[in-house]
């Protein structure tokens, strides 16, 4: 923070200073929204109490057995409603400390979870895409809401981290694009980072401006990440003209989960809505 200067200020002087910080703000996060013309192409309102649509959304439970990335701890149900549920207006995803060690897919893990895609259902190729969301906070819980390619190779065809957050980090949230090029194993990763104090008492909306020429990750209409297209047809740098689908999921543990309080368990991502608007074609 900027120190004052001892003499007072006068009203005008207040006022232009105002004015050139709001002007600064701007510029430095400008606003989020679906570009004019865009139409809503896709959307769960989750008005439908029971078990996710499921002619909207599957379940990934490939790793199971193996053991899931990053050291994460849990095994990902499908469709259990225990751990996804539509409620009340509401998906929510729960992690639970439980072991289901009669699954034949079981991996010893002693949490479980659910991971949510619409892989095979549905995916887009540039969009503006927000979801509504309240977070838990228990420490060692890592939920997402983010997309990857529908190639299926990682990180060649890419992906966007909409939002992450970690439990020992409360109101913390992560925006991370990944790509050949760009990616955490060959140390060329980047991730953004924006506060948003209340993020686990309260809803917000989590978005993503996806264009030829850009990315912008954002939260509340204001962007904090971006990776602009080089333009140059390099695949390994710019993967984001071809499809990818949406993932919702909460990991327990892990890499960047961290250590996990079992107290704190059961934690639960509450989600309004998703919507997908794309240019009106």
């Amino acid at each position: 923070m900027a120190a004052f200067h001892r003499r007072s200020p006068t009203a005008t002087g207040i006022a232009a200073a105002m004015a050139l910080a709001l002007l600064a703000l701007a510029d430095a996060a400008p606003a989020m929204e679906a570009p004019p013309g865009w139409k809503l192409a896709w959307a769960d309102e989750f008005d439908v109490d029971g078990l996710p649509d499921p002619a909207k959304w599957d379940y990934d439970t490939a790793f199971n057995r193996t053991g899931w990335h990053n050291r994460e701890l849990q095994y990902y149900t499908s469709a259990r409603r225990e751990n996804a549920e539509v409620k009340n207006g509401r998906l929510v995803i729960t992690a639970r400390k439980e072991a289901l060690a009669s699954m034949p897919d079981y991996g010893g893990q002693a949490y479980t979870s659910a991971r949510l895609v619409t892989r095979g259902k549905a995916s887009w190729t540039h969009g503006f895409i927000e979801v509504r969301a309240k977070l838990p906070c228990g420490p060692g819980s890592w939920p997402a809401i983010w997309m990857l390619g529908t190639g299926g190779k990682w990180p060649a065809d890419g992906e966007i981290d909409i939002m992450e957050h970690v439990g020992h980090k409360p109101g913390e949230i992560l925006g991370s694009i990944y790509t050949n090029a760009q990616n955490w194993p060959r140390g060329t990763g980047k991730t953004s980072k924006t506060m948003v104090p209340d993020a686990c008492g309260a809803f917000h909306d989590y978005q993503l401006t996806w264009t030829h020429d850009r990315i912008l990750v954002g939260v509340d209409g204001r962007n904090y990440a971006e990776l602009a297209n080089p333009k140059d047809g390099d695949y390994d740098k710019w993967p984001f003209d071809r499809p990818q689908y949406l993932l919702l999921n909460v990991a327990v543990g892990g890499d960047l989960g961290g250590a996990v309080r079992d107290d704190s368990l059961p934690w639960r991502m509450e989600v309004e809505y998703v919507r997908v608007f794309q240019p009106a074609r």
